[in-house]
């Protein structure tokens, strides 16, 4: 089988996968599932491949397969299997020594991923919007720094739900808190509407553009 052959093969398999998830738009059906079966499958697969190349057998040849190496850092090396096989029998009721150290694991997994999230959070979105707020007050955007900060505030006072309860046992907020919800709840519906429209217009470009490269290809490779 030549290489033009396989490269319309190809072709013809990305446009009918393509075609196939893009029929979600009629409603859930086989053939969308069956696409999404392999792209989870085949993404799957590459991501194994991957930690495999990338992280295993380096970590193997650092730790275990090293003759540098002494015994504590050897013990190094087993620890994160150890770990591995605590998860894999986590369900099962008969090794309950392995479950508790998989309990570890996962604490360990929590602990390090939600520490470097809200590190990454705070020195990559919190700081840099807090610097440039305080900088927006010393020149002419002033007013946009303004709504930037009250659109904030109100965001934040939307999702608190402390109240006070009124003489007639009624529980309701003060005006000043209603109000800043109520800037904040328009400040979420403009924000969640541009987000949405982006996210259609970026989807109908996709769309447009794989198609059209994809047909494209199909007609000068038959023709």
């Amino acid at each position: 089988m030549s290489a033009d052959t396989l490269d319309v093969i190809g072709g013809i398999v990305s446009l009918t996968l393509t075609l196939m998830v893009f029929s979600y738009l009629l409603g859930d059906n086989p053939l969308y599932r069956l696409a999404v079966h392999v792209l989870v499958g085949t993404t799957a697969g590459y991501i194994a491949v991957v930690a495999v190349e990338s992280v295993i057998i380096p970590w193997l040849d650092v730790t275990l397969l090293d003759d540098d190496n002494d015994y504590a850092f050897r013990v190094l090396g087993v620890l994160p299997f150890l770990f591995l096989l605590a998860l894999l029998v986590k369900n099962s009721p008969r090794y309950n020594l392995l479950r508790r150290f998989g309990n570890i694991g996962i604490a360990f997994l929590i602990g390090i991923g939600t520490a470097v999230a809200l590190m990454g959070a705070i020195s990559g979105t919190v700081i840099p919007l807090t610097r440039d707020a305080g900088r927006a007050f010393d020149d002419e955007k002033a007013l946009n720094a303004v709504l930037m900060t009250v659109g904030t505030i109100g965001t934040l006072v939307y999702f608190q739900y402390l109240s006070s309860r009124r003489v007639d046992g009624k529980v309701t907020r003060s005006l000043p808190m209603r109000i800043l919800a109520g800037f904040g709840q328009l400040i979420l519906a403009i924000t969640f509407g541009a987000i949405y429209a982006s996210a259609m217009l970026t989807s109908l470009n996709v769309f447009d553009d794989v198609i059209s490269k994809q047909l494209t290809f199909l007609l000068e490779q038959i023709g």
